[in-house]
This record gives C-alpha cells, sequence and structure tokens, in this order.
C-alpha cells in the first residue's frame, strides 16, 4: 500500500466516484521506477477471464484517480487495469519532480520510462497478457511516445482529445518558453502556456458557466474538478518545455514511420473540443500516421463533444466508448 498522500489521494477519487454508484479501483499501491520516482499506482482487477492488460495515462493537471469509473467498466470486459499519476502530479513523488514539474531534466523521457515501469510490473503479475495503453489529452503525448520505443511491446495504442500538431506556434512557443525562463525561472507558473491554451479553450466555450466548461456538458463532474486540489492548477515553465518536446518528439516518432506499422490505433476526439481544434488535431495525426505507413488506424470524432470524453454526458460518452469497446473486441477477441 502507497504513503499516507496516496492514501489521502485514493480516497478523495473513492469518494468521488461512489456519489455514482460505480466501483472503485481493486488497491493502491507505490511503484519504485528506474527513474528515481514513487510511482503512485492504482489498479482494478479483470472481473471475467483476463483479455489484457490496460495502461491508462491521464491528462495535464488532473490525476489517476479520476478514472475509477473507466477502470471498473473496462475490469467488467476483462482487463487489469492500471492507471499511474504522473511526474508532478497527484501522489507520485520523485526527487527532481515536485507537484507541476516533470523532472530537472529530460521530463518526457522519464514519463515514458515510468510508464514502461508500470507495463513491466503488469506483464509480471499478468503473465504476459497482451498490453493496451490509452493516453487522454498529455497522456496522449505521452502514449505516442511510449508507441514510438516501446510499440513492439504493445497490443494496441489509443490516443484520445490529444493534439500532436505541429507548426509556427511551436517555434514561437519554443521561444516564448526561453525568454519566460530568463526573466523569472523555470519552477514558477507559466503565464504564457495557461493564456495559449487553458485560457484559450476557455474562452471557446459560450456560454460558459465556469472557466473549465471547455472539459465537458457535465456540470457536476466540472465542479468536482475545480473543487479537487489536484486538478486546475496551472504547470511550471519547466513542465511547459516538456510539453511542448513530447509534441515535437512525438511528431517526429510518426513522421519518421517510428511506430509499427501494425500496430493497431484507436484516435478520438470531439468537434467541441478546442484543445484538439475541435478535432481535427486527431484528423491529422490519423493522416500524418497513415502516411507514414500505419496501416490499422481507427478515427471517432464526437460530434458535439468537448474534451474529456470519460466524464462527458449522455450521448457523448457513449458514443465515444462504443467505438473504442468495437475497436478493443476487434484487436483482442473474447
Amino acid at each position: 500500500m502507497g504513503s499516507m498522500a496516496s492514501l489521502v489521494a485514493f480516497a478523495r477519487a473513492g469518494a468521488s466516484c461512489l456519489q455514482r454508484g460505480v466501483r472503485l479501483f481493486d488497491e493502491n499501491f507505490s511503484l519504485e521506477s528506474p527513474t528515481g520516482a514513487l510511482l503512485n499506482v492504482y489498479h482494478a482487477r479483470a472481473r471475467t477471464v483476463p483479455r489484457g492488460s490496460l495502461l491508462v495515462l491521464h491528462g495535464l493537471a488532473e490525476h489517476a484517480g479520476r478514472y475509477a469509473r473507466f477502470a471498473g467498466e473496462m475490469a467488467e470486459q476483462g482487463f487489469h487495469v492500471y492507471a499511474h499519476d504522473h511526474r508532478g502530479h497527484g501522489s507520485t513523488s520523485a526527487p527532481d519532480a515536485p507537484l507541476k514539474r516533470f523532472a530537472s531534466s529530460r521530463g518526457g523521457p522519464k514519463l515514458v520510462a515510468d510508464a514502461f515501469a508500470v507495463q513491466d510490473h503488469a506483464d509480471i503479475e499478468h503473465h504476459g497478457l497482451p498490453v493496451l495503453v490509452l493516453g487522454h489529452s498529455m497522456g496522449g503525448l505521452v502514449a505516442v511516445n511510449y508507441a514510438a520505443a516501446h510499440g513492439r511491446d504493445l497490443a494496441g495504442l489509443a490516443v484520445w482529445n490529444s493534439n500532436l500538431t505541429l507548426g509556427l506556434e511551436e517555434r514561437v512557443a519554443v521561444l516564448a518558453l526561453k525568454v519566460e525562463k530568463a526573466l523569472k525561472g523555470s519552477d514558477v507558473p507559466s503565464a504564457l502556456f495557461m493564456r495559449a491554451t487553458i485560457d484559450a479553450w476557455s474562452q471557446a466555450i459560450e456560454p460558459r458557466r465556469t472557466p473549465s466548461d471547455w472539459l465537458t456538458h457535465d456540470a457536476d463532474a466540472v465542479d468536482r474538478y475545480i473543487a479537487d486540489p489536484l486538478c486546475g492548477w496551472a504547470p511550471t515553465v519547466s513542465m511547459a518545455e516538456d510539453l511542448v518536446a513530447l509534441v515535437k518528439i512525438g511528431n517526429r516518432a510518426v513522421n519518421t514511420s517510428a511506430l509499427p506499422p501494425a500496430l493497431p490505433v484507436h484516435l478520438l476526439g470531439g468537434t467541441a473540443d478546442p484543445a484538439t481544434a475541435n478535432g481535427a488535431a486527431l484528423e491529422t495525426l490519423a493522416a500524418l500516421l497513415r502516411v507514414a505507413g500505419s496501416r490499422d488506424v481507427t478515427t471517432t470524432i464526437v460530434p458535439g463533444a468537448r474534451h474529456e470524453t470519460l466524464h462527458e454526458t449522455e450521448p457523448y460518452r457513449s458514443q465515444g466508448l462504443a467505438s473504442f469497446h468495437a475497436w478493443v473486441d476487434r484487436i483482442l477477441p473474447r
């Protein structure tokens, strides 16, 4: 069992899920990563004949405890589900990664190495069952980088509500963050990053009740997110730089065919998600993957859905999950 901080985070996530009558994760434990991080990991055991393991990579400024409902649903489908707090998030700790910072250096590669430590644990526990990786938003950036390094070990890759597009904005962001770091330092909240991302996405929703309405139509989910002290914070300049690097390296991996051509890929977005240009970023990623040689790419853009598909209202959530379950059933039949 993890530290007291892990237990507190687990209890907070559990209370949130109990409000909806959702079965909780079966266990919460700490796992040492070769990077030096002590990962806070949640696990839901398969509740029918095991089909595989599913690694869930959460998004920016949130934590893995928010995925308990989805984990329970996938456990009912025969999956051992693992979701861990990334460095700088939730109850994971590391000497070089206080809250809101990935690492003192090479944050992106350390995120990938941490995820591999979880997969290695799952492989040992479940005797090499097939492994799926699902990344949401920032977790999707990590997932693409992960597949470039470990794709031959995967049965499938799911990238949801994530944006890997590059262009003038990326080059401007690199220069702007360098200036901000020179003026303010690395370990302070990045005002430039917030203005270019969260603030802009919030203002794209009209009418809006709160600044976090861009996440989902579900007012209760938005309120729980706002009330959660582990959610909704501004990343540091250091973390913002690492995020830009994740996009750059992930985009290069796609364009240089670093992902195995036969690896099944599931892309999911929504037409009302400002963080992905209303789903266009997922369509662009699908096209890039196919040009690079990927032979099995499934893309679903849910009409009207916002950023957090798993916390959306109906029918948006069910439409997204129906596509995902059909994909899973095809690549890993019961």
